[in-house]
């Protein structure tokens, strides 16, 4: 048996979460206690509610409850299970609601408590939870004859740490991205192996599609291809935090960009080799026969298509030109040619970043354009009355006009 669980906020993205069948065979609401609400969400804003009243930034406690797939929980042995994991974290009456999802054959469940003490108007504390998870999962197993799961915190009897699996937040990420965490870590590690020193392992990543960054709260970390976010020292595998300093030695880590910075590069990199694809000569093809005299429709809806790609990829090389700059300071930083970037360069790439920004915000203009305009056509379409050009549906609205006012008469 696997628990986990972490003290988190935002009611409306718990709700979504727990109610998907997109990514689970079955969602079934087990339980809403201590609340007035008779749905999930509700019972989650709810409990939001209560929470406006305190400084607390983390309302709800989000845990799960895995068993393998042969070692199936009876309800009776569910709600065993939950009260004795409730009453290790303190948590115990406190509003909460259970669902329980089923996936690939498997169930597992999840519990969300309110943190809210309402008599004090205060967060309980959430402190020491992954032990307090394995003690609960621990007695659980013997309770229900259980196989053993070997922990990190305890019960070790001298053995070897077990590897960290990865966090609810590093599993919503992989389903983003569509890399897992196993997979980064896989390349990652390769990548380590064959590099010497910090400048070989940067120039290594940035040549397989990452960017190493300076790390909000870590030393380092390494933006993935579809703009994930990893820790390093958990994607290397056999690697201690100590191991990455000594190897990163020669990199200073204040000279590294942000991660907000390294998301930036790493989209212009992306949006100049996309624009460099492009440019390639494409081969001749055989000319395609005329359409039909009923497909006038389809063309026109391939103009309005065009014309809205045509706008967001025009906009997105504005971003990537502006941020060429950043990425080429990057390149000569990872890469040793010569001295680190000058005041100058830097502010150049200030000046790009600033850039960039409004470059982003008339893509999104433009995006916004082009999806306008589609619809208009998909109203004109729906409703029988296909216009052509803006010439035409000037005309056509001066007819509407003249004839609303001959009926008003």
């Amino acid at each position: 048996m696997v628990i986990k669980g972490t003290s988190c906020a935002g009611a409306n993205r718990l709700a979504v979460h727990l109610t998907r069948t997109d990514t689970n065979e079955r969602a079934e609401v087990k339980e809403l206690r201590g609340v007035t609400a008779e749905d999930l969400r509700g019972a989650l804003l709810e409990m939001e509610a209560v929470a406006a009243g305190t400084r607390s930034t983390k309302p709800f406690y989000h845990g799960s409850i895995n068993t393998r797939a042969e070692e199936r929980l009876t309800d009776e042995q569910r709600f065993f299970a939950i009260d004795r994991l409730e009453t290790a974290l303190g948590l115990t009456g406190q509003a909460r609601v259970v669902v329980v999802h089923e996936k690939e054959g498997r169930e597992h469940c999840h519990i969300v408590w309110s943190r809210i003490d309402l008599e004090r108007m205060a967060a309980i504390s959430d402190s020491h939870n992954y032990r307090k998870h394995e003690e609960v999962a621990r007695a659980l197993e013997r309770e229900f004859g259980h196989e053993r799961v070997q922990g990190a915190h305890v019960e070790r009897e001298g053995r070897e740490r077990p590897e960290r699996t990865p966090s609810h937040a590093e599993m919503l990420q992989a389903e983003r991205t569509g890399l897992t965490p196993q997979q980064v870590k896989a390349q990652v590690t390769e990548l380590w192996r064959t590099s010497e020193n910090g400048q070989e392992f940067a120039v290594a990543l940035w040549q397989a599609g990452y960017v190493l960054a300076r790390g909000d709260r870590r030393d380092y970390v390494i933006i993935d291809p579809r703009g994930g976010t990893h820790s390093l020292a958990r994607r290397v595998e056999g690697a201690r935090v100590k191991d990455i300093r000594e190897r990163l030695a020669d990199l200073e880590p204040t000279r590294l960009y942000s991660i907000t910075d390294a998301k930036q590069i790493l989209r212009a990199r992306q949006a100049r080799d996309a624009e460099q694809t492009q440019d390639r000569p494409r081969e001749r093809e055989a000319p395609s026969p005329a359409p039909a005299p009923q497909a006038d429709r389809n063309v026109m809806e391939g103009t309005v298509e065009r014309e809205a790609e045509g706008a967001a990829l025009g906009a997105a090389g504005a971003v990537a030109v502006p941020l060429e700059a950043i990425a080429n300071i990057f390149e000569k930083l990872v890469g040793g040619e010569g001295p680190a970037p000058t005041p100058e360069e830097q502010i150049e790439a200030a000046r790009a970043r600033e850039a960039a920004a409004k470059a982003a915000q008339q893509a999104t203009a433009a995006r916004d354009d082009g999806a306008k305009a589609k619809r208009r056509h998909e109203l004109l379409r729906e409703f029988g009355r296909e216009i052509p050009n803006e010439l035409e549906a000037d005309i056509e609205r001066g007819r509407d006009r003249d004839r609303r006012e001959e009926r008003s008469r």
